[in-house]
């Protein structure tokens, strides 16, 4: 007998660890694409398959999908479109920028991007990669995914975030 909110049991042709085994060598290839690519010098986390950024070289401002929107139109009408990461299930918009600046230590600035419901990551801490997995459960997407190294500026995607409202 299952219980309600128990998995499925795994088909006995197709072991548990063949399963997670997959999701890490294709979260590896993925990994590799983006290092040599597009210079995101990211790490698989082989237990769960994730791949992991850490902010610095790379900076990350999540805002709302809404938000993400406007920001996105601003940045192509300026040629300065990069990398965005889409997280359906709370409608909320990562983009990816060149490196982290003195606008992580301005408190003014991040109070400003607190109330628009943008968060700063700041230097250090970890983002997430889209991942095969990932996308397959739509949990984590490109809304644009990166063509090459190049990144707005973490000034000018913060500039354009104050200039609006909350979304």
């Amino acid at each position: 007998m299952r219980f309600p909110n128990e998995p499925p049991p795994i088909a006995p042709d197709e072991p548990a660890s063949a399963v997670s085994y997959s999701a890490a060598q294709e979260a590896l290839a993925r990994c590799r694409e983006y290092r040599k690519l597009h210079g995101l010098y990211g790490v698989v986390e082989p237990a769960l398959g994730r791949i992991m950024l850490e902010v610095g070289a790379v900076g990350a401002l999540t805002m709302p999908a809404a938000l993400g929107g406007r920001i996105r139109e601003q940045l192509r009408d300026r040629d300065r479109h990069g990398p965005i990461i889409g997280h359906p299930r709370s409608g909320r918009w990562t983009f990816l920028t060149d490196h982290a600046d003195d606008s992580i230590q301005d408190m003014t600035i991040l109070g400003e991007l607190f109330h628009r419901g943008a968060t700063l990551a700041m230097p250090g801490t970890r983002i997430v990669l889209p991942s095969p997995a990932d996308e397959r459960t739509g949990y984590r997407v490109w809304i644009d995914a990166p063509t090459d190294d190049t990144r707005p500026t973490l000034t000018e995607v913060v500039t354009l975030t104050r200039t609006y409202r909350y979304a």
